[in-house]
Protein backbone atom coordinates (compact mmCIF):
# COMPACT_ATOMS: atom_id res chain seq x y z
CA UNK A 1 0.00 0.00 0.00
CA UNK A 2 1.39 3.43 -0.95
CA UNK A 3 1.95 6.40 1.28
CA UNK A 4 -0.82 8.97 1.60
CA UNK A 5 -0.29 12.40 0.06
CA UNK A 6 0.52 15.00 2.69
CA UNK A 7 1.89 18.50 2.90
CA UNK A 8 1.09 22.15 3.36
CA UNK A 9 -1.39 23.61 0.90
CA UNK A 10 -0.40 26.98 -0.55
CA UNK A 11 -3.56 29.11 -0.35
CA UNK A 12 -4.12 31.17 -3.51
CA UNK A 13 -7.13 33.22 -2.37
CA UNK A 14 -5.77 34.33 0.99
CA UNK A 15 -8.79 36.54 1.73
CA UNK A 16 -10.98 33.39 1.87
CA UNK A 17 -8.75 31.38 4.20
CA UNK A 18 -9.50 32.17 7.86
CA UNK A 19 -7.49 29.46 9.59
CA UNK A 20 -4.91 30.25 12.27
CA UNK A 21 -2.22 28.09 10.68
CA UNK A 22 -1.34 27.02 7.12
CA UNK A 23 -3.65 24.22 5.93
CA UNK A 24 -2.07 20.77 6.15
CA UNK A 25 -3.49 17.99 3.96
CA UNK A 26 -3.15 14.35 4.97
CA UNK A 27 -4.61 12.78 1.83
CA UNK A 28 -5.16 13.52 -1.83
CA UNK A 29 -8.86 13.81 -0.99
CA UNK A 30 -8.17 16.60 1.50
CA UNK A 31 -5.92 18.30 -1.06
CA UNK A 32 -8.69 18.14 -3.67
CA UNK A 33 -11.15 19.60 -1.17
CA UNK A 34 -8.73 22.44 -0.28
CA UNK A 35 -8.35 23.31 -3.95
CA UNK A 36 -12.12 23.42 -4.32
CA UNK A 37 -12.52 25.63 -1.21
CA UNK A 38 -9.80 27.96 -2.43
CA UNK A 39 -11.19 28.38 -5.95
CA UNK A 40 -14.97 27.90 -5.82
CA UNK A 41 -16.79 31.24 -6.07
CA UNK A 42 -19.62 30.15 -3.72
CA UNK A 43 -17.25 29.35 -0.87
CA UNK A 44 -16.83 32.62 1.01
CA UNK A 45 -14.50 31.48 3.81
CA UNK A 46 -12.79 28.28 4.84
CA UNK A 47 -10.41 26.97 7.46
CA UNK A 48 -8.59 23.71 8.07
CA UNK A 49 -8.56 21.97 11.47
CA UNK A 50 -9.62 25.10 13.36
CA UNK A 51 -12.18 23.61 15.79
CA UNK A 52 -11.66 21.28 18.78
CA UNK A 53 -14.64 19.30 20.01
CA UNK A 54 -14.40 17.16 23.17
CA UNK A 55 -15.73 13.62 22.89
CA UNK A 56 -15.63 10.44 24.96
CA UNK A 57 -13.64 7.58 23.48
CA UNK A 58 -15.72 4.37 23.36
CA UNK A 59 -12.67 2.15 23.97
CA UNK A 60 -11.25 3.86 27.09
CA UNK A 61 -14.09 6.09 28.32
CA UNK A 62 -11.60 8.98 28.48
CA UNK A 63 -12.20 12.36 26.92
CA UNK A 64 -10.18 13.52 23.93
CA UNK A 65 -10.47 16.28 21.35
CA UNK A 66 -11.86 15.71 17.89
CA UNK A 67 -10.65 18.15 15.23
CA UNK A 68 -12.80 18.09 12.08
CA UNK A 69 -10.97 18.59 8.80
CA UNK A 70 -12.67 21.78 7.58
CA UNK A 71 -15.04 24.59 8.35
CA UNK A 72 -16.59 26.32 5.35
CA UNK A 73 -18.97 29.22 4.84
CA UNK A 74 -20.74 29.14 1.50
CA UNK A 75 -23.73 30.33 -0.51
CA UNK A 76 -26.02 27.58 -1.80
CA UNK A 77 -27.84 27.50 -5.15
CA UNK A 78 -30.78 29.38 -3.61
CA UNK A 79 -28.56 32.20 -2.36
CA UNK A 80 -28.68 31.19 1.32
CA UNK A 81 -25.53 31.28 3.43
CA UNK A 82 -24.45 28.25 5.46
CA UNK A 83 -21.59 27.24 7.72
CA UNK A 84 -20.56 23.59 7.87
CA UNK A 85 -17.95 21.47 9.58
CA UNK A 86 -16.69 18.88 7.12
CA UNK A 87 -14.93 15.60 7.83
CA UNK A 88 -13.39 13.69 4.92
CA UNK A 89 -13.18 9.93 5.42
CA UNK A 90 -13.02 6.89 3.16
CA UNK A 91 -16.36 5.12 2.93
CA UNK A 92 -14.87 2.03 4.62
CA UNK A 93 -14.50 4.08 7.84
CA UNK A 94 -17.99 5.55 7.84
CA UNK A 95 -20.25 2.53 8.47
CA UNK A 96 -19.70 -0.86 10.04
CA UNK A 97 -21.19 -2.46 6.92
CA UNK A 98 -18.46 -0.87 4.79
CA UNK A 99 -15.61 -1.82 7.15
CA UNK A 100 -13.56 -4.64 5.66
CA UNK A 101 -11.16 -5.28 8.56
CA UNK A 102 -11.27 -5.28 12.35
CA UNK A 103 -9.13 -2.12 12.32
CA UNK A 104 -11.61 -0.35 10.04
CA UNK A 105 -14.48 -1.48 12.29
CA UNK A 106 -12.67 -0.03 15.34
CA UNK A 107 -12.00 3.22 13.46
CA UNK A 108 -15.67 3.37 12.46
CA UNK A 109 -16.77 3.06 16.11
CA UNK A 110 -14.29 5.75 17.15
CA UNK A 111 -15.48 7.98 14.29
CA UNK A 112 -19.10 7.50 15.37
CA UNK A 113 -18.28 8.85 18.85
CA UNK A 114 -16.47 11.84 17.33
CA UNK A 115 -19.27 12.56 14.88
CA UNK A 116 -21.99 12.34 17.54
CA UNK A 117 -20.10 14.94 19.59
CA UNK A 118 -19.58 17.10 16.48
CA UNK A 119 -23.26 16.89 15.51
CA UNK A 120 -24.31 18.00 18.99
CA UNK A 121 -21.72 20.81 19.03
CA UNK A 122 -22.86 22.03 15.61
CA UNK A 123 -26.53 21.90 16.59
CA UNK A 124 -25.78 24.18 19.58
CA UNK A 125 -23.98 26.60 17.22
CA UNK A 126 -26.67 26.52 14.54
CA UNK A 127 -24.36 25.10 11.89
CA UNK A 128 -24.18 21.84 9.95
CA UNK A 129 -21.90 18.83 10.27
CA UNK A 130 -21.21 16.63 7.27
CA UNK A 131 -19.02 13.61 6.61
CA UNK A 132 -18.04 13.23 2.99
CA UNK A 133 -16.24 10.39 1.26
CA UNK A 134 -14.73 9.67 -2.12
CA UNK A 135 -18.15 9.49 -3.77
CA UNK A 136 -18.89 13.13 -2.91
CA UNK A 137 -15.41 14.44 -3.74
CA UNK A 138 -14.88 12.72 -7.07
CA UNK A 139 -17.55 12.32 -9.71
CA UNK A 140 -17.57 8.64 -10.50
CA UNK A 141 -20.54 8.50 -12.91
CA UNK A 142 -22.08 5.62 -10.98
CA UNK A 143 -25.87 5.54 -10.87
CA UNK A 144 -27.26 6.84 -7.58
CA UNK A 145 -29.56 3.85 -7.17
CA UNK A 146 -27.27 0.85 -6.82
CA UNK A 147 -30.18 -1.54 -7.48
CA UNK A 148 -30.58 -0.11 -10.97
CA UNK A 149 -27.42 -0.54 -12.98
CA UNK A 150 -27.35 1.44 -16.17
CA UNK A 151 -24.92 0.31 -18.81
CA UNK A 152 -22.81 3.13 -20.17
CA UNK A 153 -20.69 3.30 -23.24
CA UNK A 154 -17.06 4.24 -22.72
CA UNK A 155 -15.86 7.53 -24.07
CA UNK A 156 -12.64 7.50 -26.00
Amino acid sequence: MGKFASGIYEVLNTSKYVGNKPPHFRSSWELAFMRMCDSHPNILKWASENVKIPYQRPDTGKYANYIPDFMIQYIDKDGSEHVELIEIKPSNQTTLEAAKTQGQAFQTALNAAKWTAASEWCKRKGIRFKVINEDQIFKNNKPRNSKKRISRTRRK
